[in-house]
């Protein structure tokens, strides 16, 4: 199993990506972030998104 970590505020340069995509970035947070992906969950932990990167 693979470990579990506590979701972070995001990065000026992970706001910038979430922007690109049209996210709100004051409304999610950082979950994993890999260099194929970056996985977010919103704050109220209703809704959870991933954006792919160097498509």
């Amino acid at each position: 199993m693979g470990k579990q970590t506590r979701p972070t505020k995001p990065s000026r340069k992970q706001k910038e990506e979430m922007k690109a995509w049209k996210l709100v970035p004051d409304s999610w947070l950082v979950v994993q972030d890999t260099p194929t992906e970056l996985l977010l969950i919103s704050k109220s932990g209703l809704k959870k998104r991933s954006i792919r990167r160097g498509a």
